[in-house]
């Protein structure tokens, strides 16, 4: 039976290499890692595209469908192992302990003494509207292939859910604390908006 760990229940597993914890001087662009930024983009971006003009690309169905696997996978792996890692100080993993128990492990990069954020603005907003945006397209394409009757790509779709939703939720996680429900947090952020327009109407109607 599965259980969710957050970092610190699990302060025994290094997540971060060694040479990060190096103190190091700021770099003046605002964009320090260029080529994770590029990756963290392309293969979720060429799968898109790849599904959109396959028709066009080529009138192999295998070929296009096999392409677009490819894509999403190398995409799920550089985003869960490296680009999250090196954009915006978060990861997650699964791991096995010595009863054989599996846990999820959601941690993230604690700030430096100095007061340094672990990545800088503009890595955050490539990172995490990348991460949002793909697999909404994706969940539409859901909805196009049943409208259309392109069932044969339903598989397909459902592997870019699947894939790209899967590190949407792991990283949502790591940003929130993995000890925290995002139901109960979007109904406790509710009831705190619902109590606060309350509190306006009373004071707007009072004498």
């Amino acid at each position: 039976m599965m259980r969710q760990e957050s970092s610190d229940e699990a302060e025994d597993v290094s997540l971060f290499d060694a040479d990060d914890e190096v103190s190091r001087k700021p770099k003046r662009r605002r964009i320090r890692h260029p080529v994770a930024c590029f990756f963290h983009l392309f293969f979720r971006i060429s799968a898109i595209v790849v599904y959109l003009l396959c028709e066009f690309l080529s009138n192999s169905f295998i070929a296009c469908f096999v392409t677009i696997i490819l894509l999403l996978s190398c995409d799920f792996w550089t985003v869960k192992n490296i680009t999250g890692r090196l954009l915006v100080g978060l990861r997650w993993w699964n791991q096995v302990d010595d009863d054989g128990k599996s846990h999820w492990v959601f941690e993230a990069k604690k700030a430096s003494r100095k007061g340094k954020r672990a990545s800088s603005e503009a890595e955050s907003k490539i990172f995490w509207l990348g991460l949002i945006i793909c697999p909404i397209l994706w969940i539409i394409f859901v909805f196009s292939t049943f409208f259309s009757f392109k069932l044969k790509w339903l598989a397909v779709v459902i592997m870019g859910v699947t894939l790209q939703g899967s590190n949407l939720y792991g990283y949502v996680k790591c940003k929130i604390g993995s000890g925290k429900n995002l139901t109960s947090m979007a109904t406790s952020y509710l009831g705190r908006q619902f109590f606060k327009t309350a509190l306006k109407k009373e004071e707007n109607t009072e004498p």
